[in-house]
């Protein structure tokens, strides 16, 4: 049976690093929710639509092998809604995967899952990062136990095997 995993999606969301974790997931045969705060359309950075598959109010954590936070300024919109981190905190407190990249930072930090654990992100968000507890590492990717931590777009291929390498290490 497919793995589901979620990517959370909202309106000025960072264009590949939405489309390029959703597809790659496809493409390995795990199956991808895009979960929003409503089942509705949301619009990138330069305008690329998703349609969300479900509202997160509609979904049970427990159905998810991991969730995906891609940046943009959807993470800021995101980190808003308690729903949202509570998703988020649920699925980190199971041992799930949790990826972030970019300015999905802010969702983890609202969800209070950071203190401890070592990130990344992008620069913007590095004080706020420091601030909830986190150690801060300038670095394409962070690993540290079922949190995965990527800065930027040009980042994505790092960020994706060590997605991809821990969902695989989950199926086993």
């Amino acid at each position: 049976m497919a793995k589901n995993i979620a990517i959370l999606a909202e309106d000025d969301y960072e264009d590949l690093e939405l489309w390029y974790p959703l597809l790659r997931l496809r493409e390995e045969g795990f199956e991808v929710t895009v979960i929003g705060m409503d089942c509705d359309v949301y619009y990138s950075k330069h305008g690329y639509e998703v349609v969300a598959d479900a509202a997160v109010d509609e979904v049970d954590p427990n159905g998810f092998e991991g969730v995906i936070v891609p940046g943009g300024w959807a993470p800021d919109r995101l980190r808003r809604y308690p729903a949202i981190n509570d998703f988020v905190r649920i699925l980190f407190d199971n041992g799930k995967l949790v990826g972030s990249i970019c300015h999905g930072g802010s969702v983890l930090i609202s969800a209070g899952i950071l203190k401890g654990k070592k990130v990344t992100a992008v620069s913007a968000i590095k004080d706020d990062l420091i601030n909830a507890g986190a150690r801060f590492i300038d670095t394409e990717v962070i690993c540290d136990g079922n949190l995965i931590s990527s800065r930027t777009p040009e980042d994505l291929p790092a960020f994706m095997r060590e997605i991809l390498k821990a969902l695989k290490a989950q199926r086993s």
